[in-house]
């Protein structure tokens, strides 16, 4: 066949519109696949400085790419944030579902307890704990607030339909969960004062 055979000429003109650069779609696939990196790197970095201090070049820094396509992929510190805390609850999530798979029973106490071990594991890890902590602090900023509740009502109605507990069980379960977090900050664990003693009784927490 000619080299000029029109048929040829054609097969080659669909191959190179074939080739032509990434579509749209592709790069929204890319945008998505980077999301929870930076929302990782956004979790360690406001776990370390807090909402105010950090910048969104300190999680672009963290996640090894440019400020700009930090910005193309989140609107602001205010989204970055919100995808932190979002990630943070994931995690406790995880978490807590590992934990009551591996309870003893599944009696609701069971459930609870273990659920509750799983958790004390998880914020030996001090990124996980200070996100959340941070996250209080500026809860007046609208949409942290609202994260917040939202993330807390998920872990709520978590241990309650996955343990079966009662109320007066769960409330418990969520206000020691509260009482860690107080603990593992101020470093109470081990602390021989008579009322560090009260407030530890019963609780242990990884170093």
């Amino acid at each position: 066949m000619s080299s000029e055979d029109p048929c040829l000429l054609t097969e080659v003109s669909e191959c190179t519109v074939t080739h032509m650069p990434a579509s749209r779609s592709s790069i929204l696939s890319t945008a998505d696949a980077r999301r929870p990196l930076v929302a990782a790197a956004a979790l360690t970095e406001f776990a370390r400085g807090g909402y105010y201090a950090t910048t969104v070049a300190d999680v672009a820094r963290e996640a090894k790419i440019s400020p700009a396509y930090v910005f193309k992929l989140y609107s602001g510190k205010e989204a970055l944030f919100v995808a932190a805390l979002e990630a943070c609850f994931e995690a406790i999530l995880s978490a807590l579902e590992a934990g009551a798979d591996a309870a003893v029973d599944q009696s609701p106490e069971s459930v609870l307890d273990a659920m509750g071990d799983a958790y004390a594991q998880l914020i030996s890890d001090r990124t996980l704990l200070m996100l959340q902590v941070h996250a209080q602090s500026v809860a007046d900023v609208p949409v942290v607030g609202e994260a917040l509740r939202a993330g807390l009502a998920r872990v709520t109605t978590f241990a309650k339909s996955r343990s079966g507990g009662a109320d007066d069980d769960v409330q418990r379960f969520i206000a020691y969960g509260q009482l860690c977090h107080l603990i593992v900050t101020t470093q109470l664990e081990g602390r021989p004062e008579g009322w560090a003693k009260l407030l530890t009784k019963g609780m242990s927490h990884p170093a």
